[in-house]
């Protein structure tokens, strides 16, 4: 076991260490992983992973927990080669536009996209859009991810651009359902969420996917019974999970 952990947590060191700098100063690190054999004259697919709450910080380390070994197998970075970038949200800060009262179980969310998005998607947003400028990405193959948090930042940062994405993944995540409309239709979404999620209520997704078909949106949903918070473990797991981001 030891040896393996040690074989993990050298893959994920395939990340390199990185800090975004916007033209007003404010920071964001992030994480990226290049292709096995990368090749600056080739253009590649660019994948954008939103971590959890619990994954903020400043270590530029954490926001790896979840998600990132998916990227780093010999048999995922050979069928899919990609860049892939990691940001981590700020403590302090979120990924979408909600208030929050922790004092309800599952938690309260209230999303508001007729606000400004956070500072740190924002950021995120701006990192994107440079990587997309240095013509190492296919802008036909931009896709994003995120869980929990991410999940919601997932819904978020479709709305905000929606020109971007040709694929969403949000796991155990939510929107603000009043503010989605026609503009989310060019991206191909893939929910997912845990019936008896206690920490973000299964029926955020339900009423976000519930909205995209309403908007003559593409979206497919999965719903994990008795699985709690942690459905990225069972989306994870799917065969397709990545060939059907990658298909898009």
């Amino acid at each position: 076991m030891v040896v393996c952990l040690s074989g993990l947590a050298q893959d994920l060191e395939l990340f390199q260490r990185k800090t975004f700098v916007s033209t007003d100063g404010k920071k964001l690190l992030y994480r990226i992983l290049y292709p096995e054999n990368y090749d600056s004259t080739k253009k590649y697919p660019l994948v954008l992973f939103l971590h959890g709450a619990g994954e903020r910080g400043n270590d530029n380390e954490k926001q790896l927990i979840h998600g990132a070994k998916l990227f780093v197998t010999d048999e995922n970075r050979k069928k899919f080669p990609a860049i892939v970038i990691f940001p981590q949200c700020a403590e302090e800060s979120y990924w979408s536009t909600v208030k929050i009262d922790r004092t309800k179980t599952p938690i309260h969310f209230d999303f508001d996209y007729s606000r400004p998005a956070s500072s740190d998607l924002s950021l995120t947003i701006a990192l994107v859009k440079s990587l997309l400028k240095k013509k190492l990405i296919d802008k036909k193959r931009v896709y994003v991810m995120g869980l929990s948090m991410g999940g919601m930042g997932t819904f978020e940062i479709v709305f905000r651009e929606p020109k971007l994405f040709a694929a969403a993944v949000p796991i155990c995540g939510g929107g603000d359902v009043k503010h989605y409309d026609k503009r989310i239709k060019k991206t191909s979404f893939r929910v997912f969420h845990g019936e008896q999620d206690a920490v973000v209520n299964v029926n955020q997704s339900r009423e976000m996917v519930e909205k995209i078909k309403q908007q003559g949106g593409k979206v497919v949903y999965k719903e994990y019974p008795n699985v709690n918070h942690n459905s990225w473990d069972n989306a994870f797991a799917e065969p397709d999970f990545l060939s059907w981001v990658f298909g898009k």
